[in-house]
């Protein structure tokens, strides 16, 4: 039995180590997979775009916003953006898109791409008799567009755009197009007309057809469109810039905060449990080393936030060790040996590890999934520091005792 647990202790110790290679930035391992970081580490841009949902059925809204962010994301993906975060918010009846690009160069250029994606809509027109018309708005809009590619009229080889629509679209396109056989239906782009065609015919499976454009606009909007057309119009109302001079300021400042409270709680509880300390710190260095690796791993996305969780973990993380140790030293105090009161302690101590990190870890989950993207980070990181903490204090501390405990009396 002990001499498995010292194989399983060597294993867990090489994992520390290879651990520890993994999360150093620089190195045959650390390379293999970049730290992601946040907005506010590196620098970069926070975005605020107001999402106009007037024209969608209250019905509708969710899935449209949950759609607009897909869409912007994969917008700011083409042009290379580095993992975009891009969430949505709710100030009061108003609905906001928040987009941070952390580490773009060029902010201009972000705004301006999210900014010209195209908000596409139909709308029935109805001849005054006039020089001026009528438009009816309908249900048809970019968000049931599923691809555009670039054709050519048979006739005279003018360049056009042809759209698809998904299931849904198509069902609708046929039905406005069976409503509105011999009249005009007008085509927005931005709210801009950019085509008036006349409806000849009743049109099924889903296709349509925009004319009327050069060969540069129809390639524009075929780029625009297959990187997702806007199912609701959005505007700019905040931008913050974050420059990276001040991110790399901040994360050595997170850095540094992290190593010093390391070295202080691993001070504190040599000072205090001696020999039992000793063991738990080379177990909270293991702990830094395997939650890193988590992060790195996953990967989780990096912020202030995130790290001051991860730093509140390092506090934690020893909490079960001291339950322990006061367990065992309890024992002791009751005679009984070395390996018996380790027993003892840890049987003992593990009903309030678990309540505590559990009521923690109930903690983390709500802050997770009820909070914006700011505590999220910092829940995240709270959720696996703790997940971590109690496999290296009922594990990894326990197999260093062993090891230590040669015979049922020696000291502890």
């Amino acid at each position: 039995m002990r001499r498995h647990s010292g194989l399983l202790l060597a294993l867990i110790v090489g994992l520390a180590v290879l651990a520890g290679f993994f999360v150093y930035p620089r190195g045959p391992v650390g390379d293999w997979r970049p730290w992601r970081l946040g907005l506010d580490l590196v620098g970069g841009s926070h975005l605020v775009y107001e999402v106009d949902l007037s024209e969608v059925p209250a019905g509708d809204r969710e899935s449209v916003l949950n759609g607009l962010r897909d869409v912007i994301e994969r917008r700011v993906n083409l042009f290379g953006v580095s993992e975009p975060q891009v969430y949505l918010a709710s100030t009061g009846d108003r609905s906001e898109l928040i987009v941070e690009l952390a580490g773009i160069r060029d902010v201009d250029e972000a705004i301006s791409e999210i900014g010209e994606t195209p908000f596409l809509d139909f709308r029935e027109m109805e001849e005054t008799g006039t020089s001026t018309a009528i438009f009816t708005n309908t249900e048809l809009t970019g968000r049931y567009i599923t691809g555009a590619r670039l054709g050519f009229t048979q006739t005279i080889q003018e360049p056009q755009v042809e759209l698809s629509f998904n299931e849904e679209g198509g069902r609708i396109f046929e039905q406005l197009t069976e409503k509105n056989v011999g009249k005009r239906l007008a085509i927005f782009l931005d709210n801009e007309i950019i085509s008036v065609p006349v409806v000849q015919q009743k049109i099924s499976g889903g296709q349509a057809v925009i004319t009327g454009v050069t060969l540069d606009e129809a390639k524009e909007m075929v780029k625009r469109f297959n990187a997702g057309a806007l199912p609701a119009p959005i505007r700019l109302i905040d931008q913050l810039t974050v420059s990276p001079s001040l991110g790399t300021d901040s994360m050595e400042k997170g850095i540094v905060a992290g190593i010093a409270g390391t070295l202080l709680v691993i001070l504190f509880m040599i000072v205090y449990y001696r020999g039992l300390g000793v063991f738990a710190s080379i177990a909270l260095v293991m702990y830094v080393a395997f939650t890193l690796a988590v992060f790195k791993l996953i990967p989780i996305t990096l912020t202030l936030a995130g790290l001051a969780g991860f730093i509140l973990t390092i506090g934690m993380a020893v909490d079960a060790n001291i339950l322990i140790f006061e367990r065992v030293n309890e024992e002791r105090r009751k005679g009984l040996g070395g390996s018996a009161a380790l027993a003892e302690g840890f049987r003992r101590a593990w009903p309030s590890i678990r309540d505590s990190n559990t009521s923690t870890i109930i903690t983390a989950v709500i802050l997770y999934f009820f909070t914006a993207s700011f505590v999220k980070g910092f829940a995240l990181t709270l959720l696996v520091g703790v997940l971590v903490s109690m496999f290296s204090a009922i594990t990894t501390t326990r197999l260093l005792l062993n090891a230590f405990l040669k015979h049922k009396t020696a000291k502890i």
